[in-house]
């Protein structure tokens, strides 16, 4: 038989475009999307229903288990006793059921790992002091890809950038946000500083490092398995913004920074993704051109 797919938070920023593409590459009928919200051909699942979940893994004969479901770290800091509960405990649930039936488990990871105290351009190994519940919350989620005995993966997502799903508040939002303002509004009031520099990516390039990395043998993999750095494009608003201005140069930005300052400024500019290049191949394929030109396109198409 082959792989039976089990995706939680289908319906979120990454859920969205990953179902599309597991499905391209696995048929429909192998991958059940699930999301505590309804949607469209998703199954309802609460990440708290550590039952629930057994027991679909049990009846469905999962064989990888993609755990997107979490609250993200401007809405978590918002909540953070809920922020912990459902990352944490959520992904526990995950692991139990995958312990329990032999899954794999890809449980994202993300920027958000590091503090203040990281270097500018943030290595693999480096003393990880998040600021942040969420930042500490992928922490956990780092350690128990390492002991638990379940094969699970992660990568640390940058800032994504997309035009498919709104995005799903988080500190690097503004990058989204300014897409749909620039077409209908033609002026966008920004929450970051205009030299904020912050490490991004396009959904497509993220998409690509999830499935290639569930694709790598076990044992290529090393200490890094729970959260490999992984780079896009480091760009500043304001440079996003002269990027934008390629389309539509009457387009203008106003800057009014608020608490997500904080969150962004506790985070590296850039990332040192040299160990998942070797490890696994990885390269991304957009530059912030190619990713505003991309993003141009899906919005008028």
């Amino acid at each position: 038989m082959g792989s039976r797919i089990l995706v939680t938070g289908a319906l979120g920023q990454i859920g969205t475009e990953l179902v599309e593409a597991l499905e391209e590459k696995y048929g429909q009928g192998s991958v059940i999307a699930t999301d505590v919200r309804e949607g469209n051909n998703c199954r309802i699942l609460d990440v708290m229903d550590a039952a629930g979940i057994e027991s679909l893994v049990r009846d469905e004969s999962i064989t990888e288990i993609y755990h997107l479901a979490a609250l993200l770290s401007a809405t978590g800091e918002k909540n953070p006793e809920l922020c912990w509960k459902i990352n944490v405990e959520g992904l526990e649930n995950v692991i139990a059921a995958a312990n329990a039936h032999g899954c794999r488990v890809f449980a994202p990871s993300s920027i958000a790992v590091f503090g203040p105290d990281c270097p500018s351009i943030a290595p693999q190994v480096t003393p990880l002091n998040p600021t942040t519940v969420y930042g500490k919350t992928k922490v956990v989620s780092e350690q128990l890809a390492m002991t638990t005995g379940v094969d699970m993966r992660g990568l640390r997502y940058p800032g994504l950038i997309s035009y498919k799903a709104p995005a799903g508040g988080g500190t690097t939002d503004y990058a989204v946000e300014i897409f749909h303002a620039a077409l209908t509004e033609g002026h966008y009031t920004c929450f970051v500083r205009e030299d904020t520099r912050l490490p991004m990516m396009y959904m497509d390039d993220a998409i690509r490092a999830t499935l290639e990395l569930m694709e790598v043998p076990s044992e290529q993999l090393g200490g890094a398995r729970g959260g490999y750095n992984i780079s896009g494009c480091s760009f500043t608003a304001g440079e996003l913004v002269a990027s934008i201005q390629r389309h539509l140069p009457d387009f203008t930005c106003a800057y009014e920074p608020d608490i997500r300052q904080n969150y962004a400024d506790s985070w590296p500019n850039d990332i040192d993704d040299e160990v998942a290049r070797s490890e696994w191949g990885w390269a991304p394929e957009f530059d912030l051109d190619g990713m505003v030109d991309a993003m141009f396109v899906g919005l008028q198409s």
